[in-house]
């Protein structure tokens, strides 16, 4: 079996590949969350919590400061930006949070590990060396997120 080499990360994105390992992190609690019949209440909480302190924040970074490093219309961004606005909508489906919760565990995998596999080396292929200076010097300010009061996967 072939082994893969891993992805060399240029320094000023390597804050957004470590968020990225969070919401790889969230996607695994949800599995042990639903593994261990928790109630959907307490893991609908947990992702109402995860969504402000960390998806909110990655999204608009990733808009705001990485995407529009990329050409407009570029496809990779456009994809990216439509699974965004997926992932948001199941992070706030309150008609039927199981179903919801249990898309969104995969879906925010599958993109988290798009970005990383697909987009991100992208981005680092034309980016200017200012452009990643921007970014570095907007993620030294990040501060730590506050550790959840109900870890219900352990």
């Amino acid at each position: 079996m072939e082994k893969k080499k891993p992805i060399k990360r240029h320094e000023a994105l390597k804050p957004l590949s470590r968020q990225h390992h969070f919401g790889l992190l969230f996607s695994w609690k949800l599995r042990k969350g639903f593994g261990k019949n928790i109630e959907i209440e307490r893991i609908q909480k947990y992702a109402k919590w995860f969504y402000e302190h960390e998806i909110k924040p990655h999204f608009k970074d990733e808009e705001k400061y990485l995407f529009p490093i990329m050409e407009e219309g570029n496809e990779l961004v456009e994809r990216a930006l439509k699974e965004h606005r997926r992932i948001k909508r199941l992070f706030h489906d309150t008609k039927d949070p199981e179903k919801s919760l249990h898309r969104l565990e995969e879906e925010l995998d599958a993109h988290i590990r798009f970005e990383e596999r697909v987009l991100f080396n992208e981005i680092q292929k034309v980016a200017t060396e200012a452009q990643l200076e921007k970014i570095e010097e907007i993620h030294s300010e990040l501060e730590k997120t506050p550790d959840y009061s109900d870890p219900f996967w352990d």
